[in-house]
């Protein structure tokens, strides 16, 4: 039940967080440029890795004394908070994702060139910090990282089937502001845990 609970958390946390973030911009943008197929295979296969990196992360935290995992874990969630409240209230939070037809490239290039930007993306990223931190917080590092990485891939998959249209529909600033908050409450509770 834990590991449900763990997946289940993991999964809402990293796809609120990815709706608005660049990760899902830089995916519209490179479906712009390249076919929807090679783009996809790139950004799961650079999320997969990125989970990876990051519960093994949150897995080391666990063989820390509990106080300060949950140090560690509001801290995570606290740079979080204020990454995506940092975003959320910028002024060139919008993304000109303006194109200039489909490339006609090699699959793998087009794969290759998606994985290379997702993966690069995703370091540092609120969603890695998110994932590390429910690893650490709930100690099943198996549940969070499938969590996190279906929630990335459908975060991915509605950039790729939906394109443009989406970036132009969703007021991104307040998903991100929502998604801050969200994080400064996860920090302060873990905070208060730590105490």
């Amino acid at each position: 039940m834990a590991a449900l609970i763990a997946l289940l958390t993991a999964f809402a946390v990293v796809f609120v967080v990815e709706l608005p973030d660049k990760t899902m911009v830089a995916t519209l943008v490179l479906t712009t440029r390249y076919r929807a197929l090679p783009v996809f295979v790139g950004v799961v296969l650079a999320f997969a890795v990125q989970s990876l990196i990051a519960v093994a992360f949150g897995s080391v935290l666990t063989l820390l004394p509990d106080r300060l995992v949950s140090l560690v874990v509001g801290v995570l969630f606290g740079v979080g908070a204020f990454l995506l409240l940092r975003e959320g209230f910028s002024s060139d939070s919008a993304v000109d994702a303006s194109s200039s037809g489909v490339a006609s490239v090699p699959f793998w290039r087009a794969a290759l060139a998606s994985f290379g930007v997702l993966f690069a993306a995703e370091w540092g990223d609120a969603s890695q910090l998110a994932t590390a931190g429910i690893t650490a917080r709930y100690g099943t590092p198996v549940a969070v990282g499938v969590g996190a990485w279906l929630a990335l891939v459908a975060v991915a998959g509605l950039a790729v089937l939906v394109g443009r249209k989406l970036a132009d529909r969703l007021p991104t600033h307040w998903i991100q502001r929502v998604a801050g908050v969200v994080f400064a409450v996860f920090s302060a509770l873990a905070f208060w845990q730590a105490i």
